[in-house]
């Protein structure tokens, strides 16, 4: 379908579910979906909630909470406790499944406390079909509500219709949470979460000092070596592999490697 029709279409599923709690990651689907409920049902009759958990990057916190300003809707950030699940810290591939069942839970009690009877999440129609996604199933056993998927809208659908409105998102690189650079197997703990946040801030840090942004960038966790991934242009750049090397060593690592950016990577990676 066409932008605008995308458009309507979310725009008149919002308005059908009702007041609605929307789980507020602060990238782009997510903020997709609190746009459009703010469109139909205006911003009293809509709440943003974002999980906050160690797994949540600082900045992105941030972001949400500008962005649920910006739209005039009420933003809530309560505290979640999967680091206390032995099954999420264990870092499965299943990891996931154990974090949504917690972060819904907790969004899901909120929007009750506060009166609206549906929660509805940024799952668009591509990640219906990545088969590494088990936090979908939790989900669905929730029964949250997903616009996106339901009107079967695809990442690019998401960013053609956050750019017809405006939306600072429209282009917002993705920014999974801290634990997804973890390779499964490798125990999650706040201070191995703090740890890749601490040195994907300095490395971003350093190359937008060295004129030498990079679109995405991930510091992956592989136990005592850190590996960063930055587009390809990037990796080969003369002088740029030893100065972050230096800086991922100063966050905390004992051996770093550099690499082509990967998305979802360590889902085809063997286990530790």
């Amino acid at each position: 379908m066409d932008t605008n029709t995308a458009a309507a279409r979310l725009v008149a599923h919002l308005t059908e579910i009702g007041p609605v709690a929307v789980a507020f990651s602060g990238g782009v689907d997510s903020a997709l979906v609190l746009a459009a409920a703010a469109r139909a049902l205006g911003p009293d009759a809509v709440l943003a909630v974002t999980a906050d958990s160690a797994s949540l990057a600082t900045a992105e916190l941030t972001h949400a909470t500008e962005f649920a300003a910006h739209l005039g809707v009420r933003h809530l950030t309560p505290t979640t406790t999967e680091l206390d699940n032995p099954a999420y810290a264990a870092n499965g591939r299943d990891r996931c499944y154990f974090c949504k069942s917690t972060v819904l839970d907790t969004i899901t009690k909120t929007a009750r406390d506060h009166g609206l009877p549906a929660v509805a999440t940024g799952v668009n129609a591509d990640d219906a079909h990545d088969p590494f996604r088990p936090g979908i199933r939790a989900g669905d056993e929730i029964g949250v509500r997903t616009p996106l998927r339901d009107l079967g809208l695809t990442k690019t659908d998401v960013r053609e219709v956050s750019q017809l409105w405006n939306l600072s998102t429209w282009d917002k690189p993705a920014m999974p949470c801290l634990a997804s650079r973890v390779r499964y197997g490798i125990t999650i703990t706040p201070a191995r979460l703090a740890r890749v946040e601490r040195a994907e801030v300095a490395v971003r840090a350093w190359l937008v000092h060295a004129g030498t942004p990079t679109w995405n960038l991930r510091v992956r966790d592989l136990g005592d070596v850190g590996r960063i991934e930055l587009d390809p242009e990037l990796v080969d750049r003369p002088g740029i592999a030893t100065a972050l090397t230096e800086v991922v060593l100063a966050a905390g690592f004992d051996g770093v490697e550099l690499a082509v950016f990967q998305s979802g990577v360590l889902n085809h990676e063997p286990t530790r």
